[in-house]
């Protein structure tokens, strides 16, 4: 990867638009978003050795979109307990996707409880009684709809693995080109989920910040499904029946 997509870049955090089919981190061997993104640091600030990042969340690596790394340990011990539900001032964060099949629903709230299935390799809906279930809770809008396919906006209420993925598959709409979950249709460029829109409460200035990522050109295939980037936006309604990570 010759240039990172920066959104964002302050003493303190460091905000990107992540390519899909490029993980997060941890690859025994291979390309990573924090490998690039150290490099990056360590060229622009003429760094001698690697530079300091920490990871604070992740996205799957089929998944692109908006993603906050911290430049100072500081930084990260205050953003961490945001993405993992224990804060105050929570993450909210709120995706797009195309998911195969018309959906019957304008919005609506899912509730699961997953585990991973180490098997498969992939998470799985069980029951509240099992060991190692884990609540999943998501809200969604459906933004525009076809008789193949819909557009819809989502929020996570909880952030478990997979979650988006899972819980429609569940529901009956995979995620257009989501394989490991059961979608028949191909897509380009890893699956049409999008990290499109992080707000945080920044871990120095303690006020809401927030940045909303582009669609990937891959998602041009979509046609008219697709709102104009002017068109793409969330009215109050809208909003409302996201609800945010605290009511969770």
């Amino acid at each position: 990867m010759s240039d990172l997509d920066i959104l964002f870049e302050d003493n303190h955090l460091l905000v990107i638009n992540k390519p899909a089919e490029l993980i997060t981190m941890g690859a025994e061997t291979g390309p990573t978003l924090h490998i690039y993104a150290t490099e990056y640091l360590r060229k622009r600030y003429n760094k001698p050795g690697r530079a300091y990042l920490g990871i604070v969340s992740r996205l799957d690596s089929m998944t692109s979109g908006v993603i906050v790394m911290a430049k100072t340990s500081k930084a990260a011990s205050r953003l961490t307990p945001q993405f993992s539900g224990q804060g105050k001032d929570l993450a909210s964060k709120t995706y797009l996707a195309v998911l195969e099949g018309c959906l019957d629903a304008e919005y609506g709230e899912l509730v699961d409880h997953v585990a991973k299935n180490d098997a498969a390799r992939r998470m799985e809906i069980v029951p509240k009684q099992r060991d190692g279930a884990q609540l999943a809770r998501l809200r969604y809008v459906c933004l525009a709809a076809t008789p193949d396919a819909s557009l819809v906006a989502v929020r996570l209420l909880t952030g478990r693995k997979h979650q988006i993925r899972l819980q429609f598959a569940h529901l009956g709409f995979p995620v257009w080109g989501d394989r490991k979950y059961d979608a028949s249709n191909p897509f380009e460029s890893g699956i049409a989920l999008h990290s499109w829109k992080l707000e945080i409460t920044h871990p120095t200035l303690r006020e809401r910040v927030g940045w909303s990522a582009p669609l990937p050109e891959s998602w041009q295939k979509f046609g008219k499904l697709i709102p104009s980037r002017r068109n793409l936006v969330l009215d109050n309604s809208m909003e409302a029946k996201l609800g945010t990570p605290e009511q969770r």
